[in-house]
């Protein structure tokens, strides 16, 4: 089991399931803005929180290294970082690396020692038919399950994570999360269910370009980390969160299906819906049911998804979690409360309450004002 660092502090015996709070902004002209926004965005929902856990994500900081993946590194210990450095020169060809600079917060106690580096996949050639993403993902899982007090969280191309104990906006100030600029940001505030704090286990949960902030508790978790385990998925945070993100890299990126079927998996209708469903639907949502059943993510959840270019909203399938979303511009919104997206967009073009089970799809592929935001409505 890793041992990175542990929060020490007890902020409580409440037990709050529905709180946490998760945000999501996007420019899908493709233009980069700072994390002053989303910092502030976060915090105004504060009392979702304890100080448990705080994260962000972010798209498009990187431009300097596009082609290299951007590895974000945990350390508890110097020599954890020496077994983790010897492994990654073994296995990659590292460009450069350094310390994630940070500044000191007061509420921050403790933390481990983050660095990053910015690697290549071509000695994947040597070690079988691996892609280079399947070949990632197989180092990252052995580092965070053989290599003690190491743990990387972040793994993808021009993106990054960047999280720990805390409320977010004290995680963007010890970051300095002011001085990136992405397109695309997530952000969570987190009031842990049934896990302890630490920094491993905040949000945002990553593989590759995949990132996920999650409000809620699957209690599906065991079967779907189960069945994740089958293609070489290892689960070792504690957290049922952690299994969103290896689903998605598993259906999207190495079963090619599109996002709107995956919504269908993770939270599709019930099968009194599906009964009344035309025939080619009802035959397609039978088969996910019947191949992916356990994928489904039961229990209540809002969950927003981000890679690449792309941003997701989803709710289980009859809301039980809050989501809104919001749209200016080319600018798309998700958040757990309205009141966070007016806090730093107040004249929004639009805003609403999607239907549970139904994805909000933001993409560069797709600007708002040129195209519609994606509402998937079913499977067509």
């Amino acid at each position: 089991m890793k041992n990175l660092t542990q929060v020490s502090n007890t902020f409580g015996d409440g037990k709050v399931i529905d709180a946490c709070s998760i945000f999501g902004m996007m420019d899908t002209s493709g233009k980069c803005f700072s994390g002053r926004d989303i910092t502030r965005a976060i915090a105004n929902m504060h009392d979702r929180g304890n100080g448990l856990g705080g994260g962000f994500a972010v798209y498009g900081l990187y431009p300097q290294y596009p082609d290299y993946y951007a590895f974000h590194i945990m350390y508890d210990s110097k020599e954890g970082k020496t077994c983790t450095e010897a492994f990654l020169n073994e296995h990659f060809n590292v460009h450069h690396s350094e310390e994630v600079p940070t500044r000191p917060v007061a509420a921050i106690k403790n933390p481990p020692l983050v660095w990053r580096y910015f690697l290549d996949a071509d000695k994947c050639q040597r070690e079988g038919k691996l892609s280079p993403d399947d070949y990632v993902v197989a180092k990252v899982m052995d580092i965070n399950t053989r290599i003690d007090d190491s743990y990387v969280f972040s793994s993808g191309k021009n993106m990054a994570a960047f999280k720990g104990v805390g409320y977010p906006e004290e995680i963007s100030e010890y970051f300095c999360l002011e001085n990136y600029n992405g397109y695309l940001w997530t952000a969570h505030g987190r009031f842990p269910t049934n896990t302890r704090g630490w920094w491993g286990g905040a949000h945002p949960f990553n593989i590759l370009d995949w990132t996920v902030v999650h409000n809620g508790e699957i209690s599906s978790y065991g079967i779907n980390r189960r069945y994740l385990e089958q293609f070489g998925y290892h689960c070792t945070l504690q957290t049922d969160t952690e299994v969103v993100a290896y689903a998605v890299d598993l259906l999207v990126r190495k079963h090619n299906l599109p996002i709107e079927v995956v919504a269908e998996i993770f939270a599709p209708p019930l099968w009194t819906e599906i009964a009344r469903r035309p025939p080619e639907q009802r035959e397609l949502l039978t088969a996910l049911r019947q191949v992916y059943g356990s994928l489904l993510m039961n229990g209540p959840f809002t969950i927003i998804l981000a890679h690449e270019g792309e941003m997701i909203g989803l709710t289980d399938r009859i809301r039980l979690r809050p989501l809104t979303v919001g749209e200016k511009g080319s600018m798309l919104y998700l958040s757990s409360e309205e009141s966070a997206i007016r806090l730093i967009c107040p004249e929004l073009d639009k805003a609403w309450i999607p239907m549970g089970g139904e994805p909000v799809i933001g993409s560069l592929k797709h600007p708002l004002g040129q195209e519609k935001v994606a509402v998937a409505g079913g499977v067509s």
